[in-house]
């Protein structure tokens, strides 16, 4: 197994977890699940490769990413009653599989021979968009666009610290861990401590 399969199959499966939990929120049947985990789980990687135009889609040219995703929900069709707060569960869930799909997008696109600009985007595409997907389909408020959120800002981070680690190492191995690594303590931080960056505040206009 490759370095960038198994970043995807991890991102998949933590991803999925996520979508199901979502879909228990809702109260959904087991298609609900299933559709969540599995449209949670694929949704950044499917943009990503489109945009990047790979000769396949990850999950076409290998559907054991479904049937990953589809274990998931399985999974927590069973067990999400067990939890004490399954949106605690998810937002540390979520942490942890933004930061795995950071490093996945990144590694893609580099190992491509994309330039850093596009790096850099397709570690935020892949990090965010399934996530968006899942809470905007659940009626969520999505969590790259709740105020005080360290979310988007974390995957460009990570992003970054993946090329840095390139220059400075040339190790996949360790550009992959410096992405996950910087995006997962930005996000973690965000959640415990509250770190943010400075939104914007509206002002009364001037009269001249």
């Amino acid at each position: 197994m490759t370095l960038v399969q198994f970043l995807d199959f991890t991102s998949v499966f933590v991803f999925a977890l996520t979508g199901a939990l979502v879909a228990s929120r809702a109260q959904l049947d087991i298609i609900g699940f299933l559709f969540f985990a599995t449209l949670t789980a694929v949704g950044g990687g499917t943009v990503r490769d489109l945009l990047l135009g790979r000769d396949q889609v990850f999950w076409i040219g290998d559907p054991t990413y479904l049937a990953v995703a589809c274990g998931a929900a399985v999974i927590v069709f069973f067990t999400a009653h067990l939890l004490e707060s399954r949106y605690s569960a998810l937002r540390w869930l979520d942490a942890v599989a933004l930061a795995i799909a950071v490093s996945a997008g990144t590694t893609v696109a580099r190992d491509l021979g994309a330039g850093w600009p596009i790096v850099l985007i397709m570690g935020v595409t892949t990090g965010c968009l399934g996530g968006l997907m899942r809470d905007v389909v659940g009626n969520e408020v999505p969590f790259v666009l709740k105020q005080g959120e360290l979310y988007v800002t974390a995957a460009l981070a990570g992003s970054a610290a993946g090329i840095i680690a390139l220059e400075l190492a040339g190790s996949s191995l360790l550009t992959a861990s410096a992405c996950a690594a910087v995006t997962f303590a930005l996000r973690s931080g965000s959640i415990l401590f509250g770190w943010q960056i400075p939104a914007y505040k509206p002002r009364p206009p001037r009269n001249f």
